[in-house]
């Protein structure tokens, strides 16, 4: 699943590709109805893991493209690599098409409109941003997430930040030394604040080129620190990283044994029930 920093690049390529463009053609799923040709695109931007659409007549798509998820683009003429059907959102300004395939979310907003404003009051601050409102997000986790919730549930809910995904939590939790089970109520709200902090930086350090990395050590070892490498030696004390699904969405989770240490209550808690 892209992360914020992947979808905040990815907004910026389609931005340079498509702002100011007018569509020839085009099509949105579940809105049959929606005449695209002869619209003029606006700006392309990311709010999170969401990525926004400008289109004239003050209307806006909205994407989110989940697991499966993924955008393309195609020369006139040219062999799309998936089938038709799976197309999300299609956008054609004549010698280049853009396509999202299999996109968890697609919607049609009207830009101000009350949907548009309970969707954006409903998202979390983005870490993307250059200066998040940090005291907002612990305040956010306090009251979206009972104490007795796993950390790493937290970390996912973008309701109460937005842009971390399942690589920058298990990420995030290591570099903290947080056991991902380890429930929301046992942290302080400094901690809170140090997770997200984290996350933050992480995030912009990444919307640079290249693959995403967490560790820069110039030492062959790899770019993650625990991540997808469940059953190799931890690159800080050499215990066997583990993994386990867990939490509400039973997300594949990454720590190390030793460097994240059991909470107290583990393992009788709601996440390994």
């Amino acid at each position: 699943m892209p992360e914020g920093d992947s979808v905040f690049k990815l907004a910026g390529y389609l931005h340079r590709e498509l702002c100011g463009r007018e569509l020839v053609g085009g099509s949105v799923r579940g809105r049959a109805d929606l005449t695209l040709a002869g619209s003029r695109l606006g700006e392309v931007y990311p709010q999170g893991k969401h990525l926004f659409i400008e289109l004239d007549q003050e209307l806006m798509l909205r994407s989110h493209l989940g697991v499966r998820g993924s955008w393309h683009g195609y020369a006139c003429g040219e062999t799309w690599q998936k089938p038709a059907r799976q197309a999300s959102i299609v956008l054609d300004i004549g010698e280049r098409v853009f396509v999202c395939f299999n996109a968890l979310q697609v919607e049609v907003l009207r830009a101000g409109g009350i949907r548009h404003r309970q969707f954006l009051a409903e998202l979390g601050p983005d870490l993307i941003d250059a200066m998040p409102d940090f005291v907002q997000i612990v305040g956010r986790a306090r009251r979206l997430m009972v104490g007795g919730k796993p950390i790493a549930d937290a970390l996912l809910d973008q309701g109460i930040a937005c842009g971390i995904g399942n690589v920058y939590k298990s990420e995030v939790l290591f570099l903290e030394g947080y056991h991902p089970a380890t429930r929301l109520g046992q942290l302080s709200d400094a901690s809170v604040l140090a997770l997200y902090r984290r996350a933050h930086a992480l995030l912009r350090r990444n919307l640079r080129g290249g693959m995403r990395m967490t560790r820069w050590a110039n030492d062959d070892a790899g770019d993650l620190w625990v991540y997808r490498r469940a059953g190799h030696p931890c690159l800080q004390c050499s215990s066997v990283i583990r993994s386990m699904r867990l939490g509400v969405q039973q997300r594949a989770t990454f720590w190390c044994p030793t460097c994240q240490p059991e909470p107290a209550g583990y393992p009788d808690h709601p996440a390994f029930d």
